[in-house]
């Protein structure tokens, strides 16, 4: 026995190192048929690592004062060494990681990843999306630039509308009568501690919900249904590694290309990721000429703006933005259809999917737009098709015409 074999027989009567390996990695068995869908949960998860290591780094050298917190973001980029490229690599990461996440969801959308019995992964990942969510708002804020104060006072001004508590549960998010140093300082707090460490915790029960019941694919069908007799291997599966750890780098060495083109030619992406006004330090007295928030929030801004006030309050558009999130936790349950992937389904389900999709789009770019009146009324029309899409799912999912799903995955 060699002396590595000695160490690693030492750890694992202290530590399951190889059993945990085994059963994640070199002995957990993935479906043979994955597609390039499935390269956005690894990259979900490489993203958090950036975001985590280069959010270390910046607090080396930021400071959560109202006084000195715009400075000390100029100051990083300026003089501290290859300080521009950690904050860029951050606030690039920043979306890029909504945009992995929304393609993860809509391959679960479309494969029906949340059917049973994967119902608790679908549940954990949407708490993910409500983490990441938190965890981008909060990060907004400490630039402290005209955009970041502005949006964070429209933002915790919507809490306010809330009926009897609406106004302490503004006060008690701000730590005070307006925004500032106090919240500043709560909401850097939440973002560098609080969040990363639900945020971690959320994506470990997600990953072991997922590798209890195992990966679905493109066909939808289970692989644990038909295993070897003698060896009891599923005959559609292979193990995670080497197979998929190696085709996952394609996906890495893909998306970082495209991640470094964004961060070292257009870091601002025409103001989708980083606006002029975050340029110009917070100003209470000058209101920004239009105020909206980063593009990953503008399809909730705009449902929120898309509902009429009730004698003059806000709070149906808050509920109205509140529940095209929750619903999202109730897709295991509204979805009725035989057959969980896009490929046996009918061409009902095929059309609502759709529009969702144009519908989640349309509101994405109607809430980066002034509000207008005919603004008003085509984020109304794709409001209604966004909550339709959920609420009739039961009905037309049930009455769509499915072909019979394959016994065995095809390939």
């Amino acid at each position: 026995m060699s002396a590595m074999q000695k160490l690693m027989g030492w750890i694992d009567e202290r530590l399951p190192l190889t059993a945990t390996y085994k059963a994640h990695l070199s002995e957990y068995y993935a479906p043979k048929n994955f597609n390039f869908w499935y390269f956005f949960g690894s990259l979900a998860l490489l993203v958090l690592v950036i975001q985590i290591v280069t959010g270390i780094f910046l607090t080396m050298n930021y400071k959560p004062d109202s006084e000195l917190a715009f400075a000390s973001v100029e100051y990083i980029m300026r003089d501290v060494d290859w300080g521009w490229l950690i904050r860029y690599i951050h606030s690039t990461g920043a979306s890029m990681f909504f945009v992995v996440v929304y393609l993860h969801m809509f391959r679960g959308l479309m494969y029906g990843s949340y059917r049973k019995p994967r119902e608790l992964i679908w549940i954990f990942g949407v708490c993910i999306y409500l983490a990441l969510m938190a965890e981008a708002f909060l990060g907004y804020l400490l630039p402290w630039g005209q955009m970041s104060y502005w949006g964070a006072q429209v933002i915790v001004n919507l809490f306010a509308a809330v009926p009897i508590i609406g106004e302490d549960l503004s006060i008690w998010i701000r730590g005070d009568y307006v925004i500032g140093d106090a919240t500043l300082n709560r909401f850097f707090a939440f973002h560098v501690i609080a969040l990363p460490l639900v945020l971690l915790g959320l994506v470990v029960v997600h990953l072991v919900a997922l590798h209890e019941v195992g990966s679905n694919n493109p066909d939808g069908v289970e692989i644990k249904k038909h295993k070897d007799p003698v060896t009891h291997i599923p005959l559609d599966g292979i193990p995670f590694h080497p197979y998929y750890t190696v085709k996952d780098i394609v996906g890495v060495v893909v998306f970082l290309m495209v991640f470094s083109a964004i961060m070292f030619f257009a870091p601002e992406m025409g103001g989708y990721f980083l606006e002029a006004a975050n340029f110009i330090p917070a100003d209470p007295l000058k209101t920004p000429e239009h105020i909206a928030p980063l593009w990953y929030f503008t399809p909730f801004y705009a449902i929120l703006r898309a509902v009429p006030p009730l004698f003059g309050s806000q709070f149906p558009g808050v509920v109205a933005m509140g529940m095209s999130i929750v619903l999202l936790f109730f897709l295991p349950w509204l979805d009725r259809s035989k057959v969980k992937s896009i490929r046996y389904r009918g061409p009902i389900y095929k059309i609502a999917l759709v529009l969702f999709i144009v519908s989640f789009v349309g509101l994405g770019y109607l809430g980066l737009l002034p509000s207008t009146p005919i603004a008003t009324i085509f984020a109304q029309v794709f409001s209604v098709i966004y909550f339709l899409f959920f609420l009739l799912m039961p009905w037309y999912t049930s009455i769509d015409k499915t072909k019979p799903e394959p016994e065995r995955v095809t390939g």
